[in-house]
């Protein structure tokens, strides 16, 4: 299974070699691109990051739309890489919507169909406290708990043999929409207060209960442009409070392995393109791949920047040397 343990152990060492030959990962050395157009005829293969590259969760950011039909009719391959705690039909499902043509896409690997597959293999006949989105959302939050085989949802942390987390909003009970209970865990979404996810996550962590994190992600940037907390937010509380947890996704390294194998090309030809410097570079420099830095998304801010607009070399080397992971390029947007 594609997932990352809580203990050092499991932390991979990069090897340097079978890397891009113009550019190795190990090196503090990147480029600033205006496009995608710069580099397109040197790949084949595209890892594409959801969030804050192709789309906001609302519609298709700037040049997103016709960068990926553009690539498409190029002849390249194209997959989708997402911390989304969604399965991988749903995402695809969901693209239209967003201004996507699906049949665009060879794929979607997500970190919600690793944990569900996971958990499938792993705790079947388990009681699960299963923190979520309340409803209504789309996909259910129920068509997930489908995925994940013969489990049982428990409103109580007494009765749980392990923690889900999926989403950030409620704890919900047993049954479709419509029928589930959800208790509210207050305005963690949006203000990142753990006063009450806190008395949960103590009683768990002194139960010694295992902690499943369908998204890793700490961040999301809102349609409106404000930041939204998420579940790898509570994985990492949990953590600091001595909770053992397994989180699947990015920036593991056998989830970027996987999209190669699915691309069905060497590595060398396969760039892949995300705005989170520790979860999509990291990623792929673990795994030895380019990757091309998205400067209007999560890091926006941090970097001092407006959205659509390249920060300066110098803010950008500050930037990528504070948290120690470089990438091959560097770009405003997604975009040709």
């Amino acid at each position: 299974p594609l997932v990352q343990h809580s203990h050092p152990a499991h932390q991979s060492i990069m090897s340097s070699k079978n890397h891009h030959p113009n550019h190795d990962h190990n090196n503090h050395h990147f480029e600033t691109i205006d496009s995608l157009s710069d580099i397109v005829d040197k790949y084949d293969g595209f890892i594409l990051d959801q969030f804050g590259v192709m789309h906001n969760g609302a519609h298709a950011l700037q040049g997103a739309a016709d960068c990926v039909s553009a690539l498409a009719a190029a002849g390249k391959k194209l997959i989708i890489l997402s911390n989304s705690s969604s399965a991988s039909e749903a995402t695809i499902a969901k693209l239209p919507k967003l201004g996507f043509e699906a049949v665009d896409f060879v794929d979607a690997v997500t970190s919600g169909e690793e944990a569900s597959r996971f958990i499938k293999e792993t705790y079947q006949n388990k009681k699960a406290l299963f923190f979520t989105w309340k409803t209504p959302k789309t996909p259910s939050p129920f068509s997930f708990v489908e995925k994940c085989g013969d489990i049982a949802l428990v409103e109580d942390v007494e009765e749980a043999d392990f923690l889900l987390f999926h989403g950030v909003d409620v704890i919900r009970g047993p049954g479709p929409d419509g029928v589930a209970t959800e208790t509210d865990m207050g305005d963690f979404f949006t203000t990142g207060d753990f006063t009450k996810l806190d008395i949960i996550l103590k009683k768990a962590a002194e139960k010694k209960l295992v902690a499943l994190c369908a998204n890793p992600d700490f961040i999301s940037i809102q349609p409106d442009g404000s930041q939204a907390n998420m579940p790898g937010k509570i994985e990492a509380r949990y953590k600091e409070l001595g909770g053992s947890t397994i989180a699947f996704g990015k920036p593991h390294k056998e989830h970027f392995q996987a999209c190669v194998e699915r691309l069905g090309l060497p590595k060398e030809r396969v760039v892949h393109v995300g705005d989170s410097l520790h979860h999509d570079v990291k990623g792929a420099n673990d795994a030895g791949i380019d990757s091309v830095f998205v400067t209007s998304g999560v890091h926006c801010d941090e970097v001092g920047g407006k959205f659509g607009i390249l920060p300066s070399t110098e803010k950008l080397n500050a930037l990528f040397d504070e948290h120690d992971e470089f990438p091959t390029y560097a770009t405003s947007l997604f975009k040709l």
